[in-house]
């Protein structure tokens, strides 16, 4: 990804800056993700054919894992191996995501766009807190 590219979407040419932004807009989504889960597991349980438990149990875990990355994000240098875990746990999510979809639920099909639509989010944050990292790295 471009440095340019990177710049244009963080709204920055810092470097430092960018990582922050990617790691806080994540952190965002997912946290409002989790409240959401938490706040009305019934409505959007039917709503996504899934269980309303299942749904409890991913907001706990999302407003959690929102809470700290929120945390990297109010570093002002994130350190480099908790950025990793990030983007390595994004990806992990996405691909369970997908695995979950194909392999175990059985969701509405507005459940498995849903689930789609999160897990490509997913891992357009987990690329874009790389390239940021990396681009951090490069003097």
């Amino acid at each position: 990804m471009s440095q340019a590219l990177l710049a244009g979407l963080s709204r920055t040419t810092a470097p430092r800056s960018m990582v922050r932004r990617f790691l806080a807009l994540d952190a965002v989504v997912t946290g409002g993700n989790g409240l959401a889960y938490l706040a009305a597991s019934g409505p959007l349980g039917e709503l996504l054919g899934v269980g309303r438990g299942l749904l409890l149990e991913l907001g706990v875990f999302l407003t959690a894992y929102a809470a700290g990355v929120a945390w990297l994000a109010s570093r002002p240098q994130p350190p480099v191996l908790g950025v990793k875990a990030v983007v390595d746990a994004n990806l992990l999510w996405a691909a369970l995501s997908v695995v979950a979809l194909v392999a175990w639920l059985e969701p509405s099909t507005a459940g498995a766009v849903w689930t789609l639509l999160q897990a490509g989010t997913v891992a357009g944050f987990a690329g874009l807190q790389w390239a940021a990292l990396r681009a951090s790295a490069t003097p």
